[in-house]
C-alpha cells in the first residue's frame, strides 16, 4: 500500500476493459517522479509515453511491458522538425479495452502540460476506469532548478502563459499588471514573447530569466532583460540555430535578476555540472559510482573494460564451495564484488543459501565487496579499519592460535590475475590457504565508435581510472583519452600505470576507494569553477576547452 491509498494494481479490476493511469513524468530530471508514479510504472503491461520522457520512465517499468511508438504523421510538422504525437488516445483505448493495464505518461503534470485531458474524457465516455498520477508541471519544476523562485514573503503574483496559444487579451492582462510570469515558448519565440509583454505595458528593463533543458544535466539558463534578451541570445551564439524549436521556460519579473540567480541557482552550481565522465568499469561495479556522479551533476557513461567469464576448469571452486558446507574453513575472504558474485552463483546452483556461512568467519576488503554480502544476506566479520585493500585486512587479521581457532584453513576465491599479497601474508600468520580462483577478467569488447572517437578527440571532460588494469584495457580497447580530459585515479599504482600510457593525472584519490575518487574529481571540479569566477571567466567544462591547450597537474 502507498503512502497516499492503495494502488490499482492491489484490487482486480472492475472491468474487463483494463485500466489506464495518467501520469506526469516532471520536467525532465527523473528523480521528480513520485512514488505513486514508480508503482503504477511497475504493474503496467502497457506504456504509452512521449518520446522526451520514455527514458525517464521506462526503467522503473517491468520486464516485458509493450511500449509503442508513437511516431510523427503530420506532414506539416514534420518538415518543421516538431514531433506530433500519433493516436496515443487510440493507443490507449485500444489496449484498455484489451483487459490491460496502461500508463499514459506526459512531461510535467497530466492536468498542466499537454493534452491528457481529452484522452482522459475519452476514457470516461467509453466507460473506461482511469487515475490521475500529478506530476512536477514544467512550469513550476524548471524555475525551481533554475534558481528562480516564482514567490516571496510579499506573495506577488503568478501568471502562466503558453505563447502558442496565448490571445491578445491574454497578453494585455499579463502586460499591464506586475505579476511575474511563467511563458512557456520555444527557444527562437523567446523574443517575440519579450515584445508582447512590451507592447502590453511591461517595461523593456524588466528582467527575464530562459532556461532550456530544465532539471537535466543540459540544463542551461539565460539572464536578460525583455528588451535585451535578443541580443543575448545572438551574443551567446544561441541562435539562429537548428534547435530553436527547444521548449523553454522564460520567467519574467524581479525574481529572475540575476543577483538573485549569483545566489539561487544551485543546480548549474554543481562541482561538476554537465561534465561527461567516462566510467571505465563492469555495469555491476559502476552503479553507485554513476549515482554518486549524478549527485555532483555530471552524466556518467558507463564502458566496461573488463570482462568477468567462470574458470577455465571450474572443479577446485567447486570443491571449494562443497568444503565450506562440510567444515573445512575458519574464514572466507572476499576481495572483490565479483569474488562475493561467483560464490553466490555457485550457491544457488547448489540450491544453498547464506544460512551455509553458519559458524564460518568472513572477511571482506572494502565497502563495496561489504555491501555486495550484506546484499547476499552477510555481514562481515572482518572489514580492513584502515587502508582498504589486501594489505589492511592483514593488518587486521588475527594470527592463528590453535587454542582459539578450532580451523586453521581460509578460503579465498579471487581473480586468475590477482596478487599473491594475501596469500603470503596469511601464511605468515599461520594460516592454510585454499586460493581458489573464482573468476577471470578478460578484456572488454570495444565501445561504439562514435564513444571512441568522443574519447579520443576529448568529448570526455573527465575519465575515472580505478584500477591498472582499467587504464591498460581502456587504451587497448579504445583508445588513449584526449589531453583535455581530466584523468583521476584511485591510487598512486593506477597513476602510475596512467602515467606510462602518456597520461597526465590531474586528481589522485586520498583513499583507495571509487567514493572517494568520485568526491576528490567533484573537489577538483568546485576549485576549477571558482577559479573561472574570481578571474571573471565563464565557467566552462574541460571538453570545451581548446584542443591543445595546456594543462596544469594538480591532486587531491
Amino acid at each position: 500500500m502507498s503512502p497516499t491509498g492503495p494502488a490499482a494494481s492491489d484490487f482486480p479490476a472492475l472491468s474487463a476493459q483494463g485500466h489506464v493511469t495518467f501520469l506526469g513524468a516532471g520536467p525532465g530530471d527523473p528523480g521528480l517522479l513520485t512514488l505513486r508514479a514508480v508503482e503504477a510504472l511497475a504493474s503496467a503491461d502497457v506504456l504509452v509515453a512521449e518520446p522526451e520522457v520514455l527514458g525517464v520512465v521506462r526503467c522503473h517499468a517491468r520486464a516485458g511491458v509493450s511500449t509503442p511508438e508513437l511516431a510523427i504523421v503530420d506532414a506539416q510538422s514534420t518538415a518543421a522538425g516538431v514531433p506530433v504525437l500519433r493516436d496515443a488516445a487510440n493507443l490507449v483505448m485500444e489496449a484498455a479495452k484489451g483487459g490491460r493495464r496502461v500508463v499514459r505518461a506526459v512531461s510535467g503534470d497530466p492536468g498542466l502540460d499537454g493534452n491528457a485531458g481529452a484522452e482522459m474524457l475519452a476514457c470516461a465516455t467509453a466507460g473506461i476506469p482511469f487515475e490521475v498520477v500529478p506530476g512536477v508541471a514544467n512550469v513550476v519544476g524548471v524555475p525551481a532548478y533554475a534558481g528562480v523562485p516564482l514567490r516571496d514573503a510579499q506573495g506577488a503574483d503568478v501568471r502562466f502563459v503558453d505563447a502558442r496559444t496565448a490571445s491578445g487579451r491574454c497578453w494585455t492582462e499579463v502586460g499591464a499588471s506586475d505579476a511575474t510570469a511563467v511563458v512557456s515558448t520555444t527557444l527562437d519565440s523567446v523574443a517575440a514573447a519579450a515584445g508582447e509583454l512590451v507592447a502590453a505595458g511591461r517595461k523593456p528593463d524588466t528582467p527575464l530569466t530562459v532556461t532550456v533543458a530544465g532539471t537535466t544535466t543540459h540544463q542551461r539558463t539565460w539572464t536578460a532583460t525583455l528588451g535585451t534578451i535578443a541580443q543575448v541570445l545572438k551574443q551567446a551564439k544561441v541562435l539562429p540555430s537548428p534547435d530553436g524549436h527547444r521548449s523553454v521556460i522564460a520567467v519574467v519579473g524581479e525574481r529572475s535578476s540575476a543577483a538573485q540567480r549569483d545566489q539561487l541557482a544551485w543546480f548549474e552550481s554543481k562541482p561538476l555540472f554537465g561534465w561527461k565522465v567516462l566510467v571505465p568499469r563492469t555495469k555491476e561495479q559502476s552503479a553507485s559510482l554513476s549515482d554518486q556522479l549524478r549527485s555532483y551533476g555530471a552524466v556518467p557513461h558507463e564502458v566496461p573494460t573488463i570482462a568477468v567469464e567462470p574458470p577455465r576448469t571450474p572443479q577446485q571452486m567447486e570443491r571449494a564451495v562443497k568444503g565450506l558446507v562440510t567444515g573445512r574453513y575458519e574464514w572466507i575472504a572476499f576481495t572483490s564484488v565479483n569474488a562475493v558474485k561467483a560464490v553466490r552463483e555457485k550457491f544457488e546452483e547448489y540450491g544453498l543459501d547464506a544460512r551455509a556461512f553458519a559458524g564460518i568467519k568472513v572477511a571482506a576488503v572494502g565497502e563495496q565487496t561489504a555491501a555486495a554480502l550484506v546484499d547476499f544476506g552477510v555481514k562481515p566479520d572482518l572489514v580492513p579499519s584502515g587502508e582498504q585493500s589486501a594489505a589492511g585486512l592483514l593488518e587486521d587479521w588475527p594470527p592463528y592460535d590453535p587454542v582459539f581457532d578450532p580451523i586453521d584453513r581460509v578460503f579465498l576465491p579471487r581473480a586468475d590475475i590477482a596478487t599473491e599479497t594475501l596469500v603470503a601474508g596469511l601464511i605468515e600468520l599461520g594460516w592454510e590457504v585454499d586460493d581458489v580462483t573464482a573468476y577471470r577478467t578478460v578484456r572488454a569488447s570495444p565501445p561504439p565508435a562514435d564513444t571512441r572517437e568522443a574519447i579520443k578527440g576529448g568529448g570526455f571532460d573527465a575519465v575515472l581510472f580505478t584500477s591498472s588494469s582499467t587504464v591498460r584495457n581502456l587504451v587497448g580497447i579504445a583508445g588513449k583519452p584526449h589531453n583535455v580530459t581530466v584523468i583521476a585515479c584511485i591510487g598512486p599504482a593506477t597513476a602510475k600505470t596512467a602515467e606510462e600510457h602518456g597520461l597526465r593525472v590531474d586528481v589522485l584519490s586520498p583513499e583507495p576507494s571509487v567514493h572517494k575518487l568520485a568526491e576528490a574529481l567533484a573537489e577538483f571540479g568546485e576549485r576549477r569553477r571558482e577559479a573561472a569566477k574570481e578571474a571573471g571567466d565563464p565557467v566552462t567544462r574541460p571538453s570545451e576547452r581548446r584542443p591543445g591547450a595546456r594543462r596544469r597537474r594538480t591532486t587531491t
